[in-house]
């Protein structure tokens, strides 16, 4: 019943568009039938030398007509399924974004970006195809059976049970052999496919490295070895494929001899006039084309339910977290409250715990982050508005999920976490409101400068944007563009610097204006002049803000207020970095060691 969550209620929105789409199949094979019928009967009435072209007149428009109607039936039929399917599609695209989107903060954590890739581009397509390539062939099929059969039953009972027994072949039988032969080999199939998409979109990300370690030639080896291995499978489902339509034509054959043989006994007994001996035969070709593609439609049916398993794992997952973790949420207008009286940021005896034993969504491989299963244990912090605060720490020392806890991404095992006296978890979406990250690689999308710091205020207008851009002193930059703000910033913004980039970024979030400002290790990988200016502008740029820096540098730590030192989840050492100095000789040391070269 789950599953029908993702077929049902589009069922149920588009009924009278897939009765439509259905009724235009059959007539589109009743006609196809009719010009072979009436094409059959004018060849023999003509054979015959009709006295009088009269006789002929009525077959010959018929001909036409049939003609005609079929390719415009079939013409609207298949324009109205496609675009019946594709308002489908977009739906479902639209569904699968907006339960991805609430655990963007977390997404990558949690799903390998192949296996994402994979459901965007496969599953969601298999989806599509269950529609046109499964459930309209097999309804129209099988209404066809059924007035093929009550058709020639009025001629000839007995011969209609035989009809029905050939078609029972095509639409029964084959379809279930079909389907028990190549159940277990699409499986593979398509779990091959989600690790090769998997492994090229890991080689892609790191093809820098590949390229400079001098083993491109070992991954394209190792690659192509696998997608053989997928390749001999799919041969195989193509072997049985052939073999499969083979058998159908063969069906096909012993029909059109059974109804030459049929129709041959009804014209000699006087049932029938000759010139319908022809006009039966060719009947049965087009009315074969509705069942002989059954087999193939069935078939699909795994990959279908493949996909849904893993649609639903992802909603299933999003659904449990948001049960056990989110209570009731704030609105717009509370937020607005909360912001207005000062985001105090405040953790009480704050412990975190990761489930161990969790593994990723069925069908689905967890991320593969290894996590010490306590995070976080006892921590306390207090951070009044328009404090800044320094944590620092090396990796695995529990800031990542300090930070995750203080977004409202995940709840406290133990202890409260609050922001302005409220639950950080109870902001929900409206986060974005109180809290905006500058992170060590913010994306910068493929369109112009002004629109990437667009993103922190939708409604900016360009003077705005323009003050943004200036405080994060990007001026010089966008002085030396030849379109200044309207200059793309092509594809991850790679035509600019890392120092440049966060820039950008910088002057999103002045212009998002949010009290709280994280800094996740902005000035990673930036040399040490770019580093130090970098910082200079942040701090210049954010002061009537609420700053918590992580970072594992200890380069302008001086300029906080108050620096927490964390180690295997608990904060170990805190005070402003003065007392540090003083109390610490750890800190001492490892400050001297960190300070750049002058």
């Amino acid at each position: 019943m789950k599953q029908e969550s993702w077929f049902r209620p589009y069922v149920t929105a588009n009924f009278w568009r897939f009765l439509l789409i259905v009724t235009l199949g059959v007539l589109t094979i009743l006609f196809a039938g009719m010009l072979m019928f009436t094409s059959g009967y004018l060849i023999s009435k003509s054979a015959l030398r009709p006295e009088n072209i009269l006789m002929v007149y009525v077959p010959t428009v018929g001909v036409r007509t049939f003609g005609i109607g079929r390719a415009v039936i079939h013409y609207v039929e298949r324009l109205m399924g496609h675009d019946t399917i594709l308002r489908i599609l977009s739906r479902m695209r639209l569904r699968l974004y907006r339960i991805l989107e609430p655990q963007a903060l977390r997404l990558s954590s949690r799903y390998r970006t192949g296996d994402l890739l994979g459901v965007l581009s496969d599953d969601i397509e298999y989806l599509q195809d269950v529609y046109i390539r499964t459930v309209f062939p097999s309804i129209v099929a099988l209404m066809l059976y059924a007035g093929v059969i009550v058709a020639v039953g009025l001629f000839d009972p007995a011969f209609a049970l035989l009809l029905a027994l050939y078609i029972a072949v095509l639409v029964l039988v084959l379809p279930l052999i079909s389907l028990l032969l190549t159940k277990r080999k699409n499986r593979e199939v398509k779990q091959a496919r989600s690790h090769l998409y998997r492994k090229l979109t890991d080689a892609v990300l790191g093809i820098h490295e590949w390229y400079v370690s001098g083993r491109q030639a070992e991954f394209l080896t190792g690659y192509e070895s696998d997608e053989a291995e997928v390749d001999r499978t799919d041969r195989s489902l193509k072997r049985w494929s052939r073999f499969r339509a083979f058998i159908g034509q063969g069906v096909v054959a012993v029909t059109v001899v059974s109804v030459v043989y049929w129709s041959g006994r009804q014209y000699a007994d006087g049932s029938i006039d000759v010139t319908l001996i022809a006009a039966f035969v060719l009947v049965v070709f087009p009315l074969m084309d509705a069942f002989l593609p059954m087999s193939e439609a069935v078939e699909r049916i795994p990959q279908y339910g493949q996909s849904v398993v893993r649609l639903r794992a992802i909603e299933s997952a999003d659904a449990s977290e948001a049960r056990q973790n989110l209570p009731k949420m704030l609105d717009k207008a509370e937020v607005e409250s909360v912001i207005s009286r000062g985001v105090h940021v405040k953790a009480d005896g704050v412990s975190f715990r990761y489930d161990q034993g969790a593994d990723g969504p069925s069908g689905l491989e967890p991320s593969g982050v290894d996590r010490e299963a306590s995070a976080l244990t006892d921590v306390s912090l207090d951070i009044a508005p328009g404090a800044k605060v320094a944590v620092i720490g090396r990796s695995g020392a529990g800031k990542s999920t300090l930070l995750q806890l203080i977004q409202g991404v995940l709840a406290p095992s133990g202890g409260s976490l609050t922001l302005g006296g409220v639950e950080s978890a109870r902001f929900g979406d409206e986060i974005s409101s109180v809290i905006s990250v500058l992170n060590q690689s913010p994306h910068l999308f493929d369109t112009t400068l002004a629109n990437n710091i667009r993103l922190g205020s939708p409604d900016a207008t360009e003077g705005e944007i323009r003050d943004a851009a200036a405080m994060a002193r990007l001026e010089p930059l966008v002085a030396s563009l030849p379109e200044g703000l309207g200059t793309r910033m092509q594809e991850a913004g790679q035509r600019f610097s890392g120092g440049e980039r966060q820039r950008v970024a910088l002057a999103r979030i002045l212009l998002q204006k949010t009290p709280v400002v994280i800094l996740d290790e902005p000035t990673v990988g930036l040399d040490p002049k770019t580093e130090r200016e970098l910082l200079s502008t942040i701090f210049a740029s954010l002061q009537d803000r609420t700053l918590i820096w992580v970072t594992h540098h200890l380069v302008g730590v001086e300029r906080m207020d108050e620096i927490l030192f964390m180690e295997d989840g608990q904060i170990v050492m805190r005070g402003t970095h003065d007392e540090l100095m003083e109390r610490y000789p750890r800190y001492r040391n490892l400050y001297r060691l960190d300070r750049p070269a002058i």
